[in-house]
């Protein structure tokens, strides 16, 4: 078998293309939770603790001289992405309890005696 015809029947079989479907709804939707953490989520919460911007956030670990930038370790940044990480996880697993749920359901009614 040649290798385009072997391409061919993954490319077509529906599960690759579920596959693919996912991975670009999944991308989209990490840049939503990202807005979100980002535009939404992190604005009050600085402000709450006395008006700082998270992404600036920052120990410096070496100062700027003129021939080199300071050398930081961005904490702030790494918060913001834990939250994502953290609403992308939570919201997966909301959609497979769901998933598991409709699937109980499903099995329930096809083992039940008529």
């Amino acid at each position: 078998m040649s290798i385009l015809k072997e391409f061919k029947e993954f490319a077509v079989k529906g599960n690759a293309i579920d596959m693919s479907v996912g991975i670009v709804i999944g991308a989209a939707f990490g840049k939503i939770v990202s807005s979100l953490v980002n535009d939404v989520i992190m604005p009050p919460i600085g402000i709450l603790i006395g008006g700082v911007d998270f992404k600036d956030l920052k120990l410096i670990l070496k100062g700027a001289t003129a021939d080199a930038p300071a050398v930081t370790l961005n904490y702030g940044q790494f918060i913001n992405s834990v939250l994502d990480f953290l609403i992308v996880a939570i919201a997966i697993f909301m959609v497979i309890k769901g998933i598991n749920t409709l699937k109980k359901k499903t099995e329930q009614t096809r083992t039940e005696p008529k």
